[in-house]
Order: C-alpha cells, then sequence, then structure tokens
C-alpha cells in the first residue's frame, strides 16, 4: 500500500490517492473466493466446490472485487492518513475508486481533519479573583437548610388559611359550567403561594377555615397551553380539608447533636463556616479557570469543522442518556415528558459542545507549543485512579481506555495547569482589604 497524493481540496478537507498493489488485492481476493464460494452454484459443480477460476469465467472476473475492496479499503486508508502525517475527525469520507485490476487498485479518499490552530497568548491571562467572605447571614441560611429538612407537618385547626401554609382540598372546575379534563382532583396538597396554579387561586384560599366549601373565580392565561382553556373565566368548587404548617426544630444544642457529630451550637457553626469557606474557594477556583478559558477562547483561532461540534453535540447526548438510564429513565421518555424533541434537545446542548470543542482545541495548542508529555509514572496513576473511581481493576480499565486517548486528557489537563500557574489574578478590592 503506498500514498501517491495528499492535496487540501478545502479548508479541512483532503483529498487523498491511495495505491494498493497487486499482492495485497489478489490477497482480498482469495480470502473473499472463499467466504463467497460456499454459497456459490456453478453447473456442473456442488455447491461450494467450483475452482475460483470457473466462478470467475462463469459471473465474471471482478465478481470479488467489491468484497475485496471494502476488505483492505479501511487499512489502506488508514496508512494512507498517517503518511500524510493527517489528524482526522469522524465525518463524510468520499470514495472514488480509480481503477482496479490484476495490478491491484487505486482509489481517491476525501477527508475532514482537525483544523490548524494558532493562539495569540497563552500566558499572563488576567482573572479577577472572588471575594472569599462567609457571613453570619450565610451561616444561617445553611443552618435553615438543615431545620427544613429535620422539620415535620402540624396540622392547624384554630385559624384561616394563611401565605405559605399548606392545604389539603378537594377541587372540582368547570368552564360556562362544562367540566374540563384535569379540572379535578380530591386531598389534592397545595401550598399556599407557590404558584403552582393559575394566578389568583391560591389567594382566594386564603381566610377560609378548616371544613368550608367555597367558589374560586380565575381567569386562565391568554398564553395557557390548553387552547381550548386559554382566556376563558373558570369556577372551581373547593372544599378545605386540612390546614398544615411546616414546623422547625429550634436551633440549639439538642438540635446540633440530632443532625451532627458536635455538641454545641458554637462548634457546629464554625464546622458550617469553615465548608462554606472551601465550598466559596472551590467557587472562586472554577471562576478564575472559567474566565481563563474564555481569554484562550477569544485568542484562539481556527476554522472548525462543524462535523466536530456535531460529533461533540452526539457524544454529550449519549452520555446524556446513560445518566438518565442510571435513574431509570431513557432519553425518549424524558424528551417525551419536557415536550422536547431531537432538535430542540440538540440546540440545547449547542453552546456547551462549542465551548468545550474550542476549548479543547487551545489546551491541545498550548500543550503542542510547550511540547507538554506526561510520563509513564503520571498515566499510571491516572488508571490507578480511574480504576478507584469505577471500583474495577486496573487492567481492566485499560482494556477500555486506550492509553493514547487517556494522555491526550492528561495532556489538556497540564494544559491548563500551565496556564493557571501563569496567570495574573487580581484580588478583588474587598478579598484584599
Amino acid at each position: 500500500m503506498s500514498l501517491k497524493s495528499s492535496n487540501k481540496v478545502e479548508t479541512n478537507r483532503y483529498q487523498l490517492e491511495v495505491e494498493v498493489d497487486a499482492k495485497i488485492f489478489e490477497k482480498a481476493i482469495e480470502q473473499a473466493y472463499h467466504k463467497e464460494n460456499k454459497k456459490i452454484a456453478i453447473p456442473g459443480f456442488r455447491k461450494g466446490k467450483a475452482p475460483r477460476a470457473f466462478v470467475e469465467k462463469y459471473y465474471g472476473e471482478q465478481v470479488f472485487y467489491e468484497d475485496a475492496i471494502n476488505a483492505v479499503y479501511p487499512d489502506a486508508l488508514d496508512e494512507a492518513v498517517n503518511e500524510a502525517k493527517l489528524e482526522l475527525i469522524e465525518d463524510k469520507i468520499d470514495f472514488d475508486l480509480v481503477s482496479a485490476g490484476k495490478e491491484g487498485i487505486v482509489f481517491k479518499a476525501t477527508v475532514t481533519t482537525k483544523p490548524d490552530v494558532e493562539i495569540d497568548g497563552y500566558k499572563n491571562i488576567g482573572a479577577t479573583k472572588k471575594p472569599i467572605e462567609v457571613t453570619d447571614e450565610d451561616i444561617n441560611q445553611e443552618i435553615k437548610k438543615v431545620q427544613e429538612r429535620n422539620s415535620r407537618m402540624v396540622t392547624v385547626e384554630d385559624r384561616a388559611v394563611q401565605n405559605g401554609d399548606i392545604t389539603v382540598i378537594d377541587f372540582d372546575g368547570s368552564v360556562d359550567g362544562v367540566a374540563f379534563e384535569g379540572g379535578k382532583a380530591e386531598n389534592y396538597s397545595l401550598t399556599i403561594g407557590a404558584g403552582q396554579f393559575i394566578p389568583g387561586f391560591e389567594e382566594q384560599i386564603i381566610g377560609h377555615k378548616t371544613g368550608d366549601e367555597f367558589d374560586v373565580n380565575v381567569k386562565f392565561p391568554a398564553d395557557y397551553q390548553a387552547a381550548d382553556l386559554a382566556d376563558k373565566d373558570a369556577v372551581f368548587k373547593i372544599k378545605l380539608h386540612e390546614i398544615k404548617v411546616k414546623e422547625l426544630p429550634e436551633v440549639d444544642d439538642d438540635f446540633v447533636k440530632d443532625v451532627s457529630d458536635f455538641d454545641t451550637l458554637d462548634k457546629y457553626k464554625e464546622d458550617v463556616k469553615a465548608k462554606l469557606t472551601e465550598t466559596k474557594e472551590k467557587e472562586a477556583k472554577d471562576d478564575i479557570e472559567n474566565q481563563l478559558i474564555d481569554k484562550l477562547i477569544e485568542n484562539l483561532k481556527a476554522e472548525i469543522p462543524q462535523a466536530m461540534y456535531e460529533n461533540k453535540i452526539n457524544e454529550d447526548i449519549r452520555e446524556f442518556g446513560y445518566r438518565l438510564q442510571s435513574q431509570g429513565m431513557n432519553l425518549d421518555t424524558y424528551l417525551q415528558y419536557t415536550g422536547m424533541d431531537k432538535d430542540s434537545i440538540r440546540k440545547q446542548f449547542q453552546p456547551q459542545a462549542e465551548r468545550q470543542v474550542k476549548v479543547r482545541l487551545a489546551l491541545e495548542k498550548v500543550a503542542q507549543l510547550e511540547n507538554i508529555q506526561p510520563s509513564e509514572e503520571e498515566i499510571e496513576e491516572e488508571f490507578a485512579k480511574l480504576a478507584k473511581s469505577y471500583e474495577i481493576d486496573i487492567d481492566k480499565v485499560k482494556s477500555f481506555i486506550p492509553k493514547n486517548e487517556l494522555i491526550k486528557d492528561i495532556v489538556v489537563e497540564k494544559a491548563i495547569n500551565l496556564v493557571r500557574d501563569n496567570a495574573i489574578i487580581i484580588e478583588s478590592k474587598k478579598d484584599a482589604e
């Protein structure tokens, strides 16, 4: 096999002319003959017993050419791509057979390559660090969340409904005296003020007491999803069964002992503050990295093939589908529930995918310019981390993650670390004081 020529025909598209010699092609023809002969019937021979020469004379010399070409084409193209020192991306390959015969075959293949990339600057990029401050209000809000998780529902019998109460109601709705689909329910739990129902519905329940039966008059919004109800006046007959409130536990030492490993409120608050500080530090670090990535993308010069974006969208949607499966749902069901189709979910994933493609190209270029290469020790460490996270043997990880792909990921990670280490981080005034 040999590469006869490699020509750039348009941006990120190359046409390769490839020759497969007679010896290799003849071997592929012979293999095709042995594979297909058992299906071939020739007068005068038992099925599958006809010599190749008789089969070719009967059906034509080129009877096995198509199978033979399909057999040699992938390896021939791979060798040609390597010889031309091209890096392909997954995209349509245009194939054109130039010649085929006893002397071998010649074909042309037009392929899509990764783009040529330039980056104007990746060192001394400026970024601003967010202030790291944990206030008493932050601590109290975090404790409030724990209170909410440890709350209990208490029935109220001595007063009317107030905003924020949880009510248990029956409702039966009608428009012009005619009931409509979805307008009736029994023992429905409705939080007043949550905005679950039509505007004006929840407000009219306020002031009523347990056991009350009354009407609620509302008007469906003009843009209501059910067109037959849009902009229509409706009456709901209501029966109020129960009023409940969420009772929060008192925040004291006993509460602390129940929800943590600490004995006193002061110690618990110190721990909450430390954890919030750690979270804010991580958020600040992530924000710096996003600023640096934004700048790298700005400094990137490349004509990126649309196929790279499409491939990344496909990859992200597949990963999203796997996550859904782990939660007992498939992608089709998710789309049905959300009212989305495959085009709309692709549009949803598009901005993220385009950003990921651009930053990957930028960091790969940084790694190339800096000649970043991981050591064998670093590669083994990364395999070990993956084995630990997957909770499987390291050899199994190596069996389904190619070493060269892992190296690419390590290189990109080292590149972003280099960019971060060489960045100019400006402390915000509030943080610096």
